[in-house]
């Protein structure tokens, strides 16, 4: 088979040659753009799921869809280390740069930019000393700044003021704006705080501005926890692994592009190999389509490719995080992978990294919980594991478990 005519794209956040799987995830998110076009209360949209299940793609083709109905959209990345203020007053800067030129009033949308530009630089440094670097950082925004309106120093009145004013710059101009954050569950905890604040006085307001999170399994906890009334906020939509129909799809819509064909066969031992996880398929399908020698494809094909795609993974996927966690990480890890085989199972489910009891683990070690206290703690703050209900921690990337299996200790 000619690699370069290979349609598969197994990369982070890379879309793929098709989007299998995720229709009910469009057309919910088509409805809540129609509805609040109409006048009608929507709410924020949160995505969560594992790593590997395509969220940050689907984040991307959600924001494409606004982009269609003419909405300013903006996008940023949560980070453990940063503050909320000034990646969100780069979004929606770039939001409302989109409106500009539709709005009939440019002083309108200067007056706006100077609350933004205060905003922003209400995050500088004020003791004394000259500013680092990496702090002296600028918006980008020719207006002066305002004074007065969004410029506190506390975020959560600060963000409520802004997103507030920016909702009555769209609907000046009949619209909408929607700002986008991946990996939301990195935000910290008064910045969590203040978007709900924000995204509740918007919703009472009926304003045309929506927030559109995507972030690992416990986000809804990491929102409640910030807010009593987060859970009935936000619309949650959990992104999983494909069905057998999608994954399919995802391997064969691309493949008859190029007039080439799967036997059964072999796709059952490419579900099988990916557990359908998007990642996974995009992975498997890249390896088998350089080693297959014609078409159709075959089963055969697909057990030659494998060993390749598993050492890929290995290193880019797995053994990057692997090596990010300390010895005591990785004893840690390495019981949670031998109990989630055990509780798989036990319940008779096809998953081998369920989610595991942490008295479990400390038994499995032979040491106190609070002892191991540090470790879980740190594995979390990582992105490593999570946890979804108390007293209980599970792996974040899919397989990993299998993977650590199968390393030395």
């Amino acid at each position: 088979m000619d690699p370069v005519r290979n349609p598969y794209a197994p990369g982070a956040g890379q879309r793929p040659p098709e989007l299998a799987g995720r229709g009910r995830e469009l057309d919910v998110f088509d409805v809540v753009l129609e509805r609040i076009a109409r006048g009608r209360p929507e709410r924020s949209l949160m995505l969560t799921g594992l790593r590997g299940v395509g969220k940050t793609v689907l984040l991307n083709t959600l924001r494409s869809q606004a982009i269609n109905r003419l909405w300013g959209t903006g996008k940023i990345e949560a980070r453990p280390d940063q503050s909320l203020r000034r990646p969100v007053a780069a979004a929606l800067h770039m939001a409302v740069r989109e409106l500009a030129p539709r709005h009939r009033a440019p002083d309108r949308i200067d007056g706006f930019l100077g609350v933004l530009k205060a905003f922003a630089q209400r995050s500088a440094p004020t003791g004394r000393g000259a500013p680092k670097l990496r702090d002296r950082w600028q918006p980008g925004i020719d207006v002066p700044a305002s004074s007065g309106r969004a410029d506190s120093g506390d975020i959560e009145i600060d963000l409520v003021e802004l997103l507030t004013d920016a909702a009555a710059v769209a609907t000046d101009v009949g619209t909408g704006i929607a700002i986008f954050i991946d990996e939301m569950q990195d935000l910290g905890a008064e910045d969590v705080s203040a978007l709900c604040a924000a995204c509740h006085e918007l919703s009472q307001l009926g304003a045309p501005l929506i927030v559109v999170g995507a972030g690992l399994p416990h986000l809804p906890a990491v929102l409640s926890a910030a807010k009593s009334y987060s859970e009935r906020l936000f619309r949650y939509q959990r992104i999983d692994r494909l069905d057998r129909i999608a994954a399919d799809q995802a391997l064969c819509a691309p493949a008859e592009r190029e007039e080439v064909e799967y036997e059964q066969k072999a796709l059952d031992l490419l579900y099988e190999k990916s557990g359908g996880y998007p990642y996974f398929v995009q992975a498997y399908g890249k390896a088998t389509w350089d080693h297959a020698p014609r078409s159709p494809i075959t089963a055969a094909d697909v057990r030659v490719a494998a060993p390749e795609a598993e050492a890929e993974l290995a290193v880019g996927f797995f053994g990057s995080r692997f090596e990010r966690a300390t010895p005591a990480e990785r004893e840690y890890m390495r019981a949670m992978a031998t109990l989630s085989l055990v509780e798989g199972e036990e319940s008779g489910s096809d998953d081998m990294d369920a989610a595991v009891p942490t008295a479990e683990i400390a038994r499995s070690l032979g040491r106190k919980p609070a002892s191991l206290s540090p470790a879980r703690d740190a594995l979390i703050k990582k992105g490593l594991i999570y946890s979804g209900e108390r007293g209980t921690v599970a792996f974040t990337v899919p397989h990993f478990g299998r993977y650590l299996r199968t390393q030395p200790a």
